[in-house]
Formats: C-alpha cells, sequence, structure tokens
C-alpha cells in the first residue's frame, strides 16, 4: 500500500489544494483532492487486469471550482434536495439559498463540495487512505450550529473504496452527507451506460414532482419501470422516464441504519463489478442527465447518459417530512455513515 501527496493547484489568498495518491495492491488506485473532499479518479481493472479510471472529473482545479456537475465531490450538509429552500426546527424557520430553482440543492451555493477541506494520509494494514476535515461554522448557508466533519476514504486490498463520515455540532441542526461521484464502469470516457446491468436492493422509491421534490408519498415499485430489484441494462426502460433515472430508492433493510447491501452494477465488456454497501436507510439512482458535452479528464467528453451515480443518503426534504427517517444533529451525538463501493470482475 502506498500513499502519494502534492499540491493539486491554489485557490485565492494562495491556499493550497492537496492531492493524494492511494495504491492498493490489486491494481487500484485512487486520487483525492482537498478541495470539496472530492475523488478525482479511480483507476479499477478490467477482467484482463487492466486498469481504467471509471470516475468522470477534470484534471485542474479550476475545472473543478467552476463545476456545476458536483464531480465526485462530499455533499453537504444537506445532500439533495430540500424544497422551497427552508426548514423549521423548533418551531424556527431557516431560509436556505434556493439555487435549483425555489429549491434547495447539495448544501447550497458553496456547500461542502466547495469548502477548502484538510487532509491527512494514513496506512493501516491492508488499508490506506485520508482522513479529510472541514469545521462549517454556526450559519454558513443559514444552517444553525458549528459542525465539525470528517470524511474518512479508505482503499483496500479487497478492492473496496470505503468512505466513512462522522460530524458533531454545537446546536440542533440538520446532516446528510453523501459522495457524489459519476461512475462509468467501461471508462471515464467509455460512452453511454445503458448496457450496464443494475440492481437496486429496494422495493420502494419517494415519489417526486417534476421538481425532483418528494410529494409524500411512499410508492411500491414492484414489477413496475422503476422496478430494479433483478438485473436489467440500465436502458431498458430508461426511456420511460423524462430525462432518466433520478430517483430515491428506500433500502430493503430490518433498521435504516443497518449496514448492508445495496446494490449491484455490471459492465459486461470490461467484466467490471461494482457492488455497494451502506448504513444508510436509502440511494439516489442518477445516470447523469444533465450532463451536456462537458470536457473532463483527458479531452474526455461527458455526454447525457455517460455515467450513473449511486448515492447513499436519508431522503431529500426529510426536514419538512417528519414521517422520512430523522436527519436531525443534537449537541452530544454524533453523526456516523459508512458507504463501501467493492470492485471485482465477472
Amino acid at each position: 500500500m502506498t500513499v502519494e501527496k502534492g499540491i493539486f493547484g491554489k485557490l485565492s489568498g494562495n491556499r493550497s489544494v492537496e492531492f493524494f495518491i492511494l495504491k492498493n495492491n490489486a491494481g487500484m488506485t485512487a486520487k483525492l483532492i482537498s478541495f470539496g473532499a472530492t475523488l478525482v479518479s479511480l483507476e479499477v481493472p478490467n477482467k484482463k487486469g487492466k486498469p481504467a479510471d471509471i470516475v468522470l472529473g477534470y484534471d485542474n482545479l479550476e475545472a473543478y471550482i467552476s463545476d456545476r456537475f458536483y464531480l465526485g465531490c462530499t455533499v453537504g450538509r444537506y445532500a439533495n434536495r430540500i424544497a422551497n429552500a427552508k426548514f423549521t426546527l423548533d418551531g424556527k424557520e431557516y431560509k436556505l439559498a434556493a439555487n435549483d430553482g425555489k429549491n434547495h440543492l447539495h448544501g447550497g451555493i458553496r456547500g461542502f463540495s466547495r469548502a477548502p477541506w484538510q487532509g491527512k494520509e494514513f496506512k493501516d494494514g491492508d488499508a490506506c487512505g485520508v482522513i479529510f476535515k472541514y469545521l462549517s461554522p454556526d450559519g454558513e448557508e443559514s444552517y444553525p450550529g458549528n459542525l465539525n466533519t470528517s470524511v474518512t476514504y479508505t482503499l483496500t486490498d479487497d478492492n473496496e473504496l470505503k468512505i466513512g463520515y462522522e460530524a458533531v455540532t454545537d446546536k440542533k441542526t440538520i446532516v446528510n452527507l453523501t459522495n457524489h461521484s459519476c461512475y462509468n464502469l467501461a471508462g471515464h470516457d467509455g460512452g453511454d451506460i445503458l448496457a450496464h446491468l443494475i440492481n437496486i436492493n429496494a422495493d420502494k422509491i419517494t415519489t417526486v414532482d417534476n421538481c425532483y421534490i418528494p410529494t409524500g408519498e411512499i410508492k411500491n415499485i414492484k414489477d413496475t419501470e422503476f422496478d430494479l430489484i433483478e438485473s436489467k441494462e440500465i436502458g431498458e426502460n430508461i426511456g420511460k422516464f423524462r430525462l432518466g433515472y433520478d430517483f430515491n430508492y428506500i433500502l430493503n433493510k430490518p433498521s435504516p441504519e443497518e449496514f448492508s447491501f445495496a446494490a449491484k452494477v455490471v459492465e459486461p465488456k470490461s467484466g467490471r463489478v461494482m457492488e455497494v454497501f451502506t448504513t444508510e436507510p436509502a440511494v439516489q439512482f442518477c445516470t447523469s442527465n444533465f450532463l451536456d458535452g462537458v470536457t473532463g479528464k483527458a479531452a474526455g467528453i461527458y455526454n447525457k447518459h455517460s455515467a450513473f451515480c449511486l448515492e447513499a443518503q436519508h431522503f431529500p426534504d426529510s426536514p419538512n417530512r417528519p414521517y422520512f427517517p430523522s436527519t436531525v444533529l443534537q449537541p452530544g451525538e454524533v453523526y456516523r455513515q459508512l458507504t463501501i463501493y467493492k470492485f471485482s470482475v465477472r
């Protein structure tokens, strides 16, 4: 296991953004940067042992600063959407940035995805990684409480990329963190992902309106176009949706916080397999519906349906839906989440 470290670029004020390169003994390499605690690349071998970078991203810091698609970054304080850009805690209304029409998306204008995290590398037996830390001050993006947050990326010799999150607050607040990497198991510039095979361990979704805000209905999806409990090509039913998949799948588990299997994706030609396990109650499955000729790494062009995301999360708009699993964090409590992306070949 090896860890390399260097300077990826400079922010205003001459503040350095560091990169960290993790390598295991099984052919995987992960590159991360401190800006947004972002996964820049992930090289994974195919069935012939040839590695390819399977994460969409950019070659330089300037592109990440101007990015509109949250490629690879840590999203917070609240991943996904909050209706009408407001919520209420203990009778007090908090008005957030309306950065997605009239709604709030992925933590606001700056959020965690553009924050200058501090990273520190580590090695631990058959694993290596980086711990990123960030203090989000009380009132940042209008959220209450000083929130001390850490995100730990760990690469193991079992070809697992583990992402662990912790957060503590000094004032009652809401927290919903995730990683927003977009994957193409044929390679980051491998064309569309419609022939990828997917199954998601979920029998229900939260239905949404045309702005992707939950209506409040928990919908049973068995034998519908949403149903992915059995493996099928992503392209099989994608045309039945307005833009593509972009839905919150409620995972089948006895309790919302149980660590369990969430999803599996297979790319038939390369043989690459991704399995997702998480402590979160849901995953947002989306198919990069808004990519529009974006220039990525090595001059790769990213278009609609060039990638998929499987974002482990709590439900969208939970602060305004008291019957959804709670995203409230109290002083003295510790927010914890663990999501593992495990890779193999077939």
